[in-house]
């Protein structure tokens, strides 16, 4: 007999956040998120995105056996920015079954549909701007910090299930032996010189202004893409706290036009490598010393060998100056530096053609496609 129900306790939502740990206990590629910030994440109280987003989480029951979960998620900031009704559905996991898959889509759909949504779109967990799309190509890597990782058959599961291509999103790996085009190069260094641009790393001491001259950054650089959702100070404020034991400033960057901020990099050093020797997923009473041993102690230069470029950001009105190659040249000096060896840009929307166009100049490869998918509701 199979069951869906709503997360309602405490312990459904233990349940629920414990479902993947069970699922993926056996893959070695599988790098799980520390059960104490899937807990904070989850918490309404405690992740400010819930001040203009609502959420739903479900679980399916199979003969009293959790075989499925999904959460289905309103967000008002993307309602208003986006002009679209569009509800979503995140945390999709499950067990090889077809319906159970079906029964939590449709699930998912029902209660966006009784919000007055026309679509649905996902895996979006929970937001635009945190975990999203479907792993279709690449399986045979550990994900980087803040991508996500799953079966191949979920695909399958999703499709079937009345949802169709949205679209994709592109990872690119790129090795210390790939290079600038030197066409590209001379004219962004003769850009640099005429138009003062300098680049600096993030200042750990002001690091609460730092964010505020990042997320200027972000919001600006980002209102034309597709699928943004604008970042609302205080929500930002609290991903960079999460964020702020994991990063290393000398990857943060800033990029200066006449001592102004005009572009940055969010990369970070790769801690997944870190986490997927942490398959608990817990800190206490050992997983502590691993992370704080491979992350920040001797272990380091031993366990994380790859970056993750998560965003690369330069605001419109100074598009023309170059600074994207400029910041990737700073990237691979770092790595020198670094002794590291490869490095992630994701994601890259698939028809970002001037993006992917400057990545393959750079001998970059694509590893990794990442799905977002869309189903239309129909009104009762």
């Amino acid at each position: 007999m199979l069951e869906v129900v709503e997360v309602r306790s405490k312990s459904q939502l233990r349940t629920f956040i414990n479902l993947p740990f069970r699922l993926y206990k056996k893959d070695r590629f599988w790098a799980p998120m520390l059960k104490l910030a899937q807990w904070d994440l989850m918490d309404p109280k405690k992740n400010p995105f819930f001040r203009h987003a609502e959420m739903q989480c479900f679980l399916a029951f199979r003969d009293g056996r959790c075989v499925g979960r999904i959460a289905a998620v309103v967000d008002q900031n993307h309602i208003k920015f986006q002009e679209e009704k569009c509800g979503y559905f995140g945390f999709f996991e499950c067990e090889d079954d077809e319906e159970a898959a079906r029964k939590l889509l449709d699930q998912a759909c029902e209660w966006n549909r009784v919000r007055g949504m026309d679509f649905v779109r996902g895996p979006i967990n929970p937001s635009m701007n945190h975990e999203l799309g479907l792993l279709v190509e690449g399986f045979d890597d550990i994900p980087t910090l803040m991508t996500t990782y799953n079966f191949p058959y979920y695909e399958n599961l999703i499709k079937k299930s009345g949802f169709e291509k949205s679209k994709d999103m592109y990872a690119f790996q790129l090795t210390d032996k790939a290079g600038i085009d030197e066409r590209i190069l001379k004219h962004a260094q003769r850009l640099k010189t005429r138009a003062n641009i300098t680049f600096r790393r993030v200042n750990m001491k002001d690091y609460d202004n730092e964010v505020d001259r990042i997320l200027e950054i972000y919001n600006d650089a980002w209102e034309k893409t597709w699928g943004f959702v604008p970042l609302e100070p205080y929500e930002f404020h609290h991903m960079a706290k999460d964020m702020k034991m994991f990063l290393d400033p000398r990857w943060m960057m800033i990029a200066e036009v006449n001592g102004k901020p005009a572009a940055f990099s969010l990369t970070f050093p790769d801690v997944n490598q870190v986490l997927n020797k942490i398959p608990s997923g817990r800190l206490f009473p050992f997983g502590i010393f691993k992370l704080l041993w491979n992350l920040k102690g001797p272990g380091r230069k031993k366990s994380i060998k790859r970056i993750r470029i998560m965003g690369l950001g330069v605001k419109k009105e100074y598009v023309n100056l170059g600074i994207g190659p400029l910041m990737y040249l700073e990237h691979f000096h770092q790595g020198v530096r670094d002794d590291i060896k490869l490095g992630e840009a994701s994601w890259i929307l698939e028809d970002n053609f001037p993006m992917i166009k400057a990545l393959d100049r750079m001998n970059a490869v694509r590893n990794k496609v990442y799905r977002l998918y869309d189903r239309t509701l129909l009104s009762s």
